[in-house]
């Protein structure tokens, strides 16, 4: 059922946030930091995947993505809903059921037998599709699931995400020169205002993730990979 309600774009940030911190998903660890998939540190680390046992939470928050969508891109503006492999396919296949569409998801490469398909359902030329992930950094993966999409002789002009990091400003930058519009629910600038308010974190901590989301490139080479 498509939601009825549409809090503004502040409250949606503030409640995500809140809702993030609540289950456990927002980790902050400026002592010992994370490492990254690219090899450098953080001292935060957000784990999405855990919306999917927590189902009260997990049915707001996909309300909160598929009004934002409708909102910002259009009530009539898709005809697919896509999820990327894999993180992105149980939060796509919410939204398209809210927006009454069918849904399909996107390989991270082709499967290497059989059809060797990268798109798994039925996806057709010149659909309109919307590309659904639970997070984005730099938005680079974003465009291999793009260009995956377009090359079915569909388009896809807009990706939407439970949470964008929000403090690289390279990336709204690199989907834009692809043709793809970012469309989230909150930043780490807003999980670290929720944090504050709650006294989530020791302020010694919330500090240091500070210093971080104002520079992260040079607290990543002041600590190393």
């Amino acid at each position: 059922m498509i939601p009825s309600s549409y809090p503004d774009q502040k409250e949606i940030a503030q409640l995500s946030a809140k809702m993030l911190l609540e289950i456990g998903a927002v980790h902050f660890n400026a002592k010992e930091p994370f490492t990254l998939a690219s090899g450098l540190r953080s001292p935060t680390y957000i784990d999405c995947r855990k919306l999917i046992s927590y189902p009260r939470i997990r049915s707001t928050l996909m309300d909160f993505l598929t009004v934002t969508v409708m909102r910002d891109a259009g009530f009539e503006a898709f005809d697919n809903i896509a999820g990327g492999e894999t993180a992105g396919i149980p939060f796509a296949a919410l939204v398209a059921e809210r927006m009454a569409l069918p849904m399909t998801y996107v390989r991270k490469k082709p499967k290497g037998y059989g059809r060797n398909a990268r798109i798994e359902g039925e996806m057709t030329e010149a659909q309109r599709v919307l590309l659904v992930e639970d997070l984005t950094t730099d938005g680079g993966s974003k465009i291999s699931f793009v260009d995956a999409i377009r090359d079915t002789g569909a388009t896809c002009a807009h990706t939407a995400v439970i949470f964008y990091y929000g403090i690289f400003p390279e990336t709204e930058r690199t989907l834009g020169d692809h043709g793809v519009q970012l469309h989230h629910l909150c930043t780490w600038w807003d999980v670290l205002e929720v944090a504050r308010a709650q006294k989530s974190f020791d302020p010694e901590t919330l500090a240091e993730v500070e210093v971080f989301l104002g520079d992260p490139r040079a607290w990543q080479a002041r600590h190393g990979a």
